[in-house]
């Protein structure tokens, strides 16, 4: 009886250990929006969590007012950075070069077919999201950014569009948000539940 008890919870713990679980040390504090949109200009402006320093017709300069309570950890082999505020898992660095949005589904296609830090749900943020890594000031010198992050991505594509016109972006390397672009980095993120 004891031997199958034993076996039992061998055969549980292996499973266990096998798939990548990672949980937050508590309860996010912040929610933010994880579905796609068509965002207009106000809409922009007027997002929430956000000191906006200067408006401007693509956008605006400024930086998240949330508190993070970042972990870099390594999962699987892979580095991650949970964000422990708002329940998210950012890839850590991204893409090493810059793309046309069009080309970035394909980049993350292959980031969920390696099964990054063993996942496979990974995706592009949302405005919200990719806002609320925007820092008050330049981190050691570098962009607008946690330097728990890779501070070589000047800007990042996020998923959601301004109408028909362009593609909401964020820039690290002068801490401001716009839609006029062409070509950005893909810095991949995925929710922790």
């Amino acid at each position: 009886m004891r031997k199958h008890l034993l076996i039992h919870v061998f055969i549980i713990s292996s499973a266990l250990l096998s798939t990548p679980f990672i949980q937050a040390k508590e309860e996010p504090t912040i929610t933010l929006r994880s579905s796609y949109s068509d965002l207009s200009l106000s809409q922009v402006q007027s997002m929430s969590n956000i000191v906006i320093r200067k408006m401007d017709e693509w956008g605006f300069y400024g930086h998240s007012t949330i508190r993070h309570n970042y972990e870099k950890r390594s999962v699987n082999g892979d580095g991650v950075v949970i964000d422990h505020a708002t329940g998210l898992m950012w890839h850590p660095s991204g893409s090493s070069d810059y793309m046309r949005w069009n080309n970035t589904n394909n980049w993350i296609r292959s980031l969920n077919y390696r099964k990054y830090a063993g996942y496979q749900d990974w995706r592009l943020p949302t405005l919200d999201e990719a806002v609320s890594l925007l820092e008050s000031s330049r981190k050691n010198g570098g962009p607008y950014i946690d330097p728990v992050f890779n501070g070589e991505q000047w800007g990042i594509w996020t998923c959601d569009k301004y109408g028909s016109k362009g593609v909401w972006s964020v820039y690290f390397s002068l801490g401001n948000v716009r839609w006029n672009v062409k070509n950005r980095y893909v810095r991949p993120v995925r929710s922790l539940k």
